[in-house]
């Protein structure tokens, strides 16, 4: 079932992330809370075509060729007012590059959205002895999500990876526990995160682990993680929210199978 809100207001968070909080009666029956992952898909129409309201996925499929469908953009609930109705999501920014990015950037009060979803299944679980939580700027809404989450007197160990110092936001968990920030600079994507990571003196005992970012590095940690530290598959959260040198619908369309080859190849 397609869901349409609306812009409430924008706030820029740093030079590469913008902030849209969406809002209206529409939201009266969305719900989001039971992960700290939770994502919507939301919805741009094809250039120069207009649907039916409200929206219906199956109608648009059967009346329209593909190449005329809404593309689809995943997004992290960074979190949900369910008192208010609102729903905050936070949008990566690459200059003029991209469709959801530059969409976030311009958006003005009033503006309706539409989306699918909310799906998500992870959370950080109460039982384990410490949380790892690794990820780059698309990981960032996510990870900050979990902070929030955690359990009292949790344990945690947090890396987060930036362009630069101004990309920084607020993160802790309850306890006051804060992340390390690691500036990527002219480095490639996930780098400092895989040394960080295969560096890392683990503390004792059970670990629940969160690893989402470029598909590249979370491939080399998820070997590193199942096979050097091994840590139960179970016990992970771990994909590639996107790729380098892969548009969105590239990647989507072989992430799938991209993970499947690379699960096989490290669990041989």
């Amino acid at each position: 079932m397609v869901g349409t809100a609306t812009v409430v207001h924008t706030e820029r968070l740093g030079p590469h992330m913008v902030r849209v909080v969406l809002g209206g009666p529409e939201l009266a029956g969305f719900d989001a809370g039971e992960f700290t992952d939770h994502y919507v898909k939301l919805l741009f129409p094809a250039d120069g075509v207009t649907y039916a309201e409200p929206w219906d996925m199956e109608e648009i499929r059967a009346s329209f060729p593909r190449e005329q469908w809404p593309r689809q953009r995943a997004y992290t609930v960074r979190s949900w007012d369910p008192a208010h109705r609102e729903l905050t999501i936070d949008f990566v920014l690459h200059g003029d590059e991209g469709l959801a990015g530059p969409w976030a950037a311009r958006a003005r009060p009033g503006e309706r959205v539409h989306f699918l979803g909310p799906g998500g299944g992870y959370a950080p679980d109460a039982a384990a002895d410490w949380h790892l939580l690794v990820g780059d700027e698309s990981a960032l809404p996510a990870i900050a999500a979990a902070m929030e989450r955690m359990p009292a007197g949790a344990q945690v160990r947090c890396f987060i990876e930036v362009e630069g110092k101004a990309d920084e936001v607020k993160v802790a968990t309850p306890d006051g526990v804060q992340p390390v920030w690691l500036h990527r600079g002219d480095r490639p994507v996930g780098q400092r995160l895989v040394e960080a990571v295969t560096g890392l003196d683990f503390p004792v005992g059970s670990v629940h682990a969160f690893v989402h970012g470029e598909a590249g590095f979370v491939k080399e940690l998820r070997r590193h993680l199942r096979l050097e530290r091994g840590v139960p598959r179970e016990r992970l959260s771990i994909s590639g929210y996107w790729r380098l040198g892969h548009t969105d619908e590239a990647w989507r369309n072989t992430k799938r199978a991209w993970n499947a080859q690379v699960e096989a190849e490290q669990e041989s």
